[in-house]
């Protein structure tokens, strides 16, 4: 049995994500007076002590029983570990098997499988395709790329092949380790990232039991298997972000179209997910097309949205949920 989420309910859901610009007690009661329903905490950028630190503090200070997702890593792949640097275009960067960097001029990738994966000429796109990388050459421990678009990149941010169909679904040991450290813990919710398909999500399902479970669609099979996928999952998101990473501007906007139409006929609530109002990271108001287009998914059958670098690490946490939060009924 799994967590069963009522049929007739139509709850408006704003989901914030927490992070240096939402750290602290009053900035999280703001939040909630706003508009918030949920917390979110995105483990990938934690340690075990870190997030250990994040829950006893939320714990003593959130109304007894508070929704908070932790979102697991699932299949997706990180960067290590590395200080921040600037990529030129046209620079040389070495993907190199291991947790952290050793020279400038290498991104360490801490996954077996990425490099199994490679192919000569393919893309690589980090942090949502922000900077894109083309590989030269391939060894299995090291993969030669030059930078096609550059940028800064700090630890920890997402890595990919455009349209790949590789991967190795499973929990990581960190993973594990969440979710047998939080098991049964009052309001706490796990989002799966990068799930590929229904077989892969029911493996999920089967590992963390009758907690309630998120799918973060982000793949093109995902996409494909939305109803199939919902079989095992009490909540989907679509996740525009890695979404564009994978699939490209126009390839993320075909599919997020195509399953926009099926949102009303699948059995669990359906949130959307990445740059909802990006403008609001640096800004005090969103955009007039953000405000349409949040509009637009609602009135279209999404139960809410989830604010991602506008709550955790942008100058007005506060503010972008009241935004979110304006159609509330």
């Amino acid at each position: 049995m799994r967590y069963t989420w009522p049929m007739s309910d139509t709850r408006y859901h704003v989901i914030a994500t927490l992070g240096p610009a939402s750290q602290t007690p009053a900035i999280w009661q703001a939040m909630i007076d706003a508009g918030a329903t949920a917390f979110r905490l995105n483990t990938s950028h934690l340690t075990l002590d870190q997030l250990r630190d994040w829950l006893d503090r939320l714990a003593a200070h959130l109304p007894a029983g508070t929704p908070l997702v932790l979102d697991l890593q699932g299949s997706k792949w990180r960067l290590g570990k590395f200080e921040p640097i600037t990529l030129a275009t046209g620079q040389t960067i070495h993907l190199s098997l291991g947790d952290s960097a050793t020279r400038s001029d290498q991104l360490p990738v801490p996954h077996p499988d990425f490099f199994a994966a490679a192919a000569v000429g393919g893309e690589i796109v980090l942090n949502d395709a922000k900077i894109k990388l083309t590989v030269e050459s391939i060894t299995p421990t090291t993969i030669t790329t030059r930078v096609l678009l550059g940028g800064e990149i700090s630890a920890h941010k997402g890595i990919t092949y455009t349209r790949s169909a590789y991967r190795r679904e499973t929990l990581s040991d960190k993973d594990r380790a969440i979710v047998d450290q939080t098991r049964g813990m009052a309001g706490v919710r796990y989002a799966v990232s990068y799930v590929k398909d229904a077989i892969e999500m029911a493996h999920y399902r089967a590992l963390i039991g009758r907690a309630y479970l998120i799918a973060k669609l982000e793949r093109q099979p995902a996409m494909d298997e939305g109803a199939a996928i919902a079989a095992s999952a009490d909540e989907l998101w679509v996740c525009r972000g890695d979404l564009g990473a994978e699939l490209g501007l126009r390839g993320m906007a075909e599919a997020v179209y195509q399953i926009t139409m099926q949102v009303r006929d699948l059995p669990v609530p359906v949130l959307m997910a990445g740059q909802v109002l990006e403008h609001m990271t640096v800004h005090a108001t969103p955009t007039r097309a953000e405000v349409c287009q949040l509009y637009d998914a609602l009135a279209a059958g999404y139960r809410g949205c989830v604010l991602s670098d506008e709550a955790a690490v942008g100058q007005y946490p506060i503010e972008s949920v009241r935004v979110a939060a304006m159609f509330k009924e």
